[in-house]
């Protein structure tokens, strides 16, 4: 799932590529899309975006003409128009022209120009999702990124909920407090600090104050030698910097933003600088399982005490890049599968089968030329008497069936 780092990323690439372009007439909606219509359209207008946490706000903003006194045709709007997006498991944002519209493109925004170009949100799993007229989900918390001194006091400010006696690695995805964490952010964030887990969130989150006095990312050791402070203090003030799980919440996403795009790119879909980046999700060497919500876990070493019982690791799957997919969960990953179980043995018995026929074929063979007779041979496959056997033993089975039963009768009884 496109995460906090993602989606603002789509919002910089609308306002990269939408800047200084004018958009004309309705927007339209795919068929099969069962998000609302867009009630929205203008003769000329421009579009801008705006990210927060995992949501994106798209704002349609009317160009009001030179004419003085021109009024207004029925239907059309003359103020801004906000569309607020949710990614789901696959969504992203691509500009083409008209004839290279991609296939999945499920809400449209047409230039202009001639040629036309479209502005297309493409969504191949249809997770994602869209509200007109909307605004930023009122149950989601402050954005890790950009609102990092409210996402601080949210979460420290509320840590008697019982979302936090859950494991640490499952509270992470709560977005109510942690608004643009996902998959890979927390398993990356738990690596560095080397925290387990599935220990306690509480456990982790208690003792961290509500100011962040790095919060300017100065360095350590300059701060700390500037105001002349005891050695003693340095070595407090470093360990606290690298154990402050909600810094890293800040920071960590920030460095995905900061990688030049190469975690987003709609129009090269270079994952490769993302790729290096990773230290624990989906590296090669670290252990995974599935949390209590079936969502996998990357981690080294001990998982924690409240690791789901007989919890079992998911089979790694090899990693690919697909051109119109712009999400990194474990969910996007391409599979390289062998034969499963059932297909090996399925195989199997459709080898050895010609072989069981073929031994029975030559038994058959072998049983004529002993006998010499074809009517008393039996069908090697289905086990039925031959025409000519059934013609003999229906003259002689009355005789023979009661001759065998009345002297079976006999011989019982003299043996007795």
């Amino acid at each position: 799932m496109p995460e906090g780092p993602e989606l603002h990323l789509a919002s910089l690439y609308v306002n990269k590529m939408c800047e200084g372009v004018v958009f004309t007439g309705a927007v339209r909606k795919s068929e099969v899309s069962k998000s609302p219509d867009v009630p929205f359209n203008c003769d000329a207008y421009r579009i801008t975006a705006t990210s927060r946490g995992k949501e994106v706000k798209l704002t349609l903003t009317p160009i009001k003409s030179d004419e003085p006194k021109q009024k207004l045709k029925a239907g059309l709007a003359d103020q801004p128009f906000d569309i607020v997006f949710r990614f789901g498991m696959s969504g992203f944002f691509r500009l083409t022209t008209e004839d290279e519209v991609p296939k999945h493109s499920h809400l449209r925004f047409y230039t202009k120009e001639k040629p036309c170009r479209v502005l297309s949100f493409v969504d191949v799993r249809r997770f994602g999702s869209w509200q007109p007229n909307g605004t930023w989900q009122p149950g989601r918390g402050p954005c890790i990124m950009f609102e990092y001194r409210s996402f601080r006091e949210n979460v420290l400010s509320h840590l008697s909920d019982h979302a936090f006696d859950r494991p640490i690695c499952e509270a992470l995805l709560n977005q109510k407090y942690f608004n643009g964490i996902g998959n890979y952010l927390r398993a990356e964030i738990l690596f560095r600090l080397n925290i387990p887990p599935f220990v306690s969130a509480r456990t982790v989150l208690e003792g961290l104050e509500s100011d962040d006095f790095c919060e300017n990312d100065k360095p350590v050791k300059s701060e700390n030698s500037n105001k002349k402070k005891t050695d003693r203090a340095t070595k407090k003030k470093v360990k606290e910097e690298t154990g402050d799980l909600l810094r890293l919440c800040h920071t960590v996403p920030l460095e995905v933003v900061n990688l030049g795009g190469k975690g987003y790119d709609p129009e090269k879909a270079d994952y490769s600088g993302f790729e290096a980046w990773l230290q624990c999700y989906y590296v090669d060497g670290m252990k995974s399982i599935r949390d209590h919500n079936g969502r996998t876990m990357w981690f080294k070493g001990d998982p924690g005490p409240m690791a789901p019982k007989d919890a079992k690791s998911p089979k790694k799957k090899s990693k690919a890049k697909k051109e119109d997919d712009h999400d990194y969960t474990a969910k996007k990953k391409v599979t390289k599968k062998g034969p499963t179980k059932r297909a090996a043995i399925k195989q199997e018995t459709a080898t050895k089968t010609p072989k069981k026929e073929k031994d029975a074929e030559m038994e058959a063979g072998y049983k004529r030329r002993k006998t010499g007779k074809k009517g008393e041979e039996k069908s090697p496959l289905l086990g039925k008497t031959s025409v000519a056997q059934k013609r003999k033993a229906s003259s002689a089975e009355p005789i023979i069936s009661g001759t065998q039963t009345r002297s079976g009768r006999v011989t019982r009884q003299s043996s007795k």
